[in-house]
């Protein structure tokens, strides 16, 4: 029985937030989790920005933790056709950066956030999409460059089959997400089978029923072992 965690949203402006967010984790005895680095939220480097977020990503990283690329800026900068931004807009809310973007804009996202990772010392085997908006061209892309990628869903691997269940998180894009979403989360954890994937996003610990949801899952996870990604694709 395995517990994989997913930090999403590092970036520097929530850098303070995902250092504790980490240590408080740990106290759940989460030994090793994957931290999902936003490359340049402002179109500026995230080390440039703030260095101490590139030192502690590596101290992370020596303690088992594996980072991963989460987009580029995380923001929708093209709108799509009117069908799929109206879908856009229910999986991310602004967030879902690679909708509407065709295969060259798509490609240059892609490889601009993978150099200022690699510049800044770091060598994802990852990518987990902004508000899990995949696309074709997205899909192809990374197919080329990661050894997986997380959807909703299911994790790929280029020439495998899809492994892994759905992720489970919390929602506070809106009222009703945010008044069912830690019900859910606790039914839904409770028939994840032999691996829960668990999504933690900076902005749940503004809401006292999301954190009260999260200790309850982790309590409930206790004797699960905590792995990451890297290690799923290496199965």
């Amino acid at each position: 029985m395995s517990l994989l965690v997913a930090l999403h949203d590092v970036e520097p402006a929530t850098f303070e937030r995902c250092a504790l967010i980490r240590e408080w984790l740990a106290d759940f005895g989460v030994a090793r989790a994957t931290l999902l680095v936003i490359p340049a939220p402002d179109l500026h480097p995230f080390d440039a920005r703030r260095p101490e977020l590139a030192s502690w990503l590596r101290e992370r990283a020596g303690d088992g933790d594996v980072i991963a690329q989460h987009g580029l800026q995380h923001r929708q900068m093209h709108r799509a056709t009117r069908p799929r931004q109206a879908l856009a807009q229910l999986q991310g809310s602004g967030a879902a950066e690679f909708v509407g973007l065709d295969a060259d804009g798509t490609r240059r996202a892609v490889h601009s956030g993978r150099r200022l990772l690699r510049l800044a010392g770091f060598e994802p085997a990852g990518f987990v999409a902004p508000a899990y908006a995949y696309t074709p061209e997205l899909r192809d892309e990374l197919a080329r460059h990661f050894r997986w990628w997380a959807g909703l869903w299911r994790v790929s691997s280029p020439g495998a089959s899809s492994i892994g269940g759905p992720a489970f998180g919390l929602g506070t894009s809106g009222p009703v997400r945010r008044a069912l979403s830690p019900s859910l989360l606790r039914t839904g954890s409770r028939f994840a089978g032999r691996m829960l994937r668990l999504d933690l996003h900076p902005a749940d610990f503004d809401h006292p029923r999301h954190v009260v949801a999260l200790e309850a899952v982790l309590r409930r996870s206790a004797l699960r072992v905590a792995i990451t990604y890297d290690d799923l694709a290496a199965a």
